[in-house]
């Protein structure tokens, strides 16, 4: 049942898609190292299909999460679940990818490294099909496991990843050249960008199989889940979006631009004010959430500063003059960086302000959450068209005011054939934050119980991806 569902039936394909992308990128590496054409011409024919796997796989990852949030009653968008982490491995050896490749294009360096992350990024989506498929590893996600395709799939897996390294390694060499750039250029700044994702990618590769291997070994079972990915996922992130104001305001080759130093200082000031007004509107703000909110203000300035910098007026030319002649290659980096920062601050605000309450209600009682005064006005029964629903009618009111805001009405669904029990929550989405209601089990004696969640600009999340992608 939880299958049947519109967002569900985009996801996967959306998902596919851009693993066929991959693989036209991974043809392209392969077709380059057998006969050594790998020049600016090859980078320039391959980008558009690296571009549009990665939009697939960015709309596909938002889709999985936006459906994960609203049909599964969990009220969380992401929880590094096996499956989750096999579509944003490829996703993350991806972006690297795109990146490299323009050095490729704009400079024909980094030639032999481009190739071996093409091979990479679609053996890293023959994977993720492998993780879905074998049943290897638990998730959530595991409605079509059986274990034979899994081998099968493991087959071609070692075919398709070691035929390629193997002619990497003896033709790969060929096509490395001498760096004739300084480190200090938007080369560097491009290669950090491209070592940073490789280890962001290795990270989930390790948080992802480790509980495996230490099963084959071992016997013991364990879990990883948000507190390793916090300790080692986000902080290499974190510097990658450091690194994403300074490399667009670097030059090709020799350096630093004049306008490098005037954008840091805007950057680093907009932190320091995120940071100051981060701390006084939460208590006790942890370090990591700190950093978050000053990387969420370096990041909105440092792109500003470049859009200043780059269309401001001048006695030669006008703003209309300089926006016809700005590349649709830069336009496209700030839409998708300013996405990354709606981004994150949809992550940030839910993280720091949401609000959860877990209570056993009766009818005609009331709960206060986030300034909201929530009363269960009834609990009954109806009958669907191939379910048995138990369905909660919850009125929300302002707690100050009195003003009516919602009413919303969560259910728990038996479907009869299956005998199965779904969980449907009630969503009121709005831009300032969701209310979020969940119903559990009960009856009127012992009263029932009730999930509420306040989110506050949860939604952000998902329009941040779709200007990323």
């Amino acid at each position: 049942p939880s299958l049947q569902d519109p967002g569900l039936a985009i996801h996967p394909p959306m998902l596919y898609l851009g693993y066929i992308g991959l693989s036209i990128a991974f043809a392209f590496a392969v077709a380059g190292l057998i006969s050594g054409d790998v020049d600016r011409l090859w980078a320039k024919w391959m980008r558009p299909w690296i571009m549009a796997a990665w939009c697939a796989l960015t709309l596909g990852i938002a889709l999985g999460s936006w459906w994960a949030y609203y049909e599964l009653g969990w009220g969380g968008w992401w929880f590094w679940d096996p499956v989750e982490n096999a579509s944003l491995m490829p996703w993350l050896a991806a972006t690297a990818l795109l990146h490299s490749a323009i050095v490729v294009e704009k400079r024909g360096q980094l030639k032999s490294w481009t190739v071996l992350l093409a091979i990479l990024a679609f053996s890293l989506s023959l994977v993720g099909t492998f993780i879905v498929r074998s049943g290897l590893l638990t998730s959530v996600h595991s409605f079509a496991s059986d274990p034979a395709r899994g081998v099968f799939i493991l087959g071609i897996l070692l075919v398709a990843v070691g035929v390629p390294l193997l002619l990497y390694a003896w033709r790969g060499p060929r096509l490395m050249t001498i760096a004739d750039f300084n480190l200090k250029s938007r080369e560097g700044a491009l290669i950090a960008n491209n070592m940073l994702l490789v280890v962001a990618t290795a990270i989930v590769l390790l948080g992802t199989f480790y509980p495996l291997g230490l099963e084959m070994i071992t016997g013991a079972r364990i879990t990883v889940g948000p507190p390793y990915f916090d300790a080692t996922f986000n902080p290499v992130m974190g510097v990658l979006t450091v690194i994403m104001v300074l490399g667009p305001v670097m030059a090709w080759r020799r350096g630093a631009t004049p306008r490098i130093k005037t954008t840091i200082l805007a950057a680093a000031v907009a932190a320091a004010i995120s940071g100051i007004v981060g701390i006084a509107l939460v208590n006790d703000m942890a370090i990591g959430a700190l950093a978050a909110v000053m990387l969420i203000g370096w990041l909105a300035a440092g792109i500003g500063a470049d859009i200043w910098a780059q269309l401001r007026p001048s006695p030669q030319f006008s703003l209309a003059a300089r926006w016809q002649r700005l590349p649709r290659d830069v336009l496209g980096m700030w839409i998708a960086h300013f996405g990354i920062v709606v981004f994150l601050l949809g992550a940030t605000g839910d993280g720091l302000f949401r609000s959860e309450q877990v209570v056993r209600a009766k009818p005609g009682d009331v709960i206060e959450i986030a300034g909201r005064e929530v009363t269960l006005l009834r609990v009954f029964e109806r009958q669907g068209p191939n379910f048995q629903a138990l369905t909660a009618e919850l009125e929300y009111r302002d707690a100050a005011s009195g003003r009516f805001i919602a009413r919303l009405m969560p259910e728990k669904r038996v479907y009869t054939a299956e005998r199965q029990t779904t969980t449907e929550a009630a969503i009121r989405p709005r831009p300032g934050g969701d209310d979020y209601a969940v119903l559990g089990d009960g009856d009127d004696r012992i009263g029932y119980s009730l999930r509420l969640y306040y989110k506050p600009l949860i939604s952000w999340i998902w329009g941040g991806t779709a200007l990323m992608a």
